[in-house]
């Protein structure tokens, strides 16, 4: 009868000593969800995604990292495991925000030299810096169409110029837009060859564009290799069960087992995201 009870004291143990440490670092708790929650909300609004259920969202997703872990812990009898589980479910949804953000980030800059060479050719053609502006409006193609409608918009609803850009440059975080903007700011208060100005800038941009994509290729190897080193540890683990059944299911059901097998997943983890880092290139 006291064996049986065993497992439930246990698990009733862990949520309270949970509970406990919840309680205590409140605060701290807090704090942490408010810093995640405004970086989040950056990168939505930078993809331009609804943002105003965020912190909602962000304590459902906590509800069931807690419920895996209980339910896991209780199931499978290993807490490690549910806690690693637990860490990855945490880091998935903040990685994959992030990515799609840089992702479009980075459209945003491939097609902001052919928006400049567009802008310098209706300058030149004599329209004003406004009319120029709508035709990128109009005419680009998304996601850099989208910044400037916005841009347009907000400029024709009356807001001053400067903080237009200023507010774009904020969203955006973008050095070639930065280059833009200072151009049109400075050719508004001093004059100047609008025209000639944003397209040695487009020139300049087109010329780093050019080297980083010479760069994206020659270490595109590198990068498929990366993946491989990722995938090859689970492979070998499918193999090795196979091969030694009984040691594989020890990893999954012992302590020290358990222990190795996270951090192997973690190591292994690091190690990817550290040769993607790497292997970023940057001009």
């Amino acid at each position: 009868m006291a064996a049986d009870a065993a497992p439930l004291m246990s698990s009733l143990l862990m949520g309270a000593a949970v509970s406990g440490v919840a309680l205590a670092g409140r605060a701290y708790g807090v704090r942490g969800l408010t810093i995640v929650e405004n970086d989040l909300r950056n990168k939505l609004r930078l993809m331009r995604r609804e943002t105003e259920h965020l912190r909602l969202y962000l304590l459902l997703w906590l509800g069931l990292m807690a419920l895996t872990l209980v339910v896991l812990g209780f199931v499978s009898g290993s807490a490690l495991l549910a806690l690693l589980l637990c860490i990855l479910m945490a880091c998935a949804p903040w990685y994959l925000i992030r990515r799609l953000a840089q992702q479009r980030r980075e459209r945003i800059e491939l097609q902001l030299a052919d928006a400049m060479v567009t802008f310098s050719n209706a300058v030149r053609a004599g329209l004003s810096m406004s009319q120029s502006l709508d035709i990128l409006a109009t005419q680009c193609p998304r996601p850099v169409s989208d910044e400037f409608r916005q841009v347009v918009g907000e400029y024709k609803m009356g807001k001053p110029l400067e903080r237009v850009l200023r507010e774009a440059k904020e969203r955006l975080r973008s050095e070639n837009f930065s280059l833009f903007a200072a151009a049109l700011l400075a050719s508004r208060k001093s004059g100047g060859k609008l025209n000639e100005t944003v397209d040695r800038i487009a020139h300049s941009v087109l010329e780093a564009q050019r080297l980083e994509r010479k760069l994206k290729v020659e270490t595109a190897q590198a990068r498929k290799s990366a993946v491989y080193m990722g995938l090859v540890p689970v492979l070998v683990l499918v193999v090795y069960y196979f091969v030694e059944p009984e040691n594989t299911v020890r990893m999954f059901t012992t302590v020290p087992g358990q222990i190795m097998l996270s951090i192997a997943i973690l190591l292994n983890l690091l190690a990817y995201l550290w040769a993607r880092v790497i292997l970023s290139p940057r001009i």
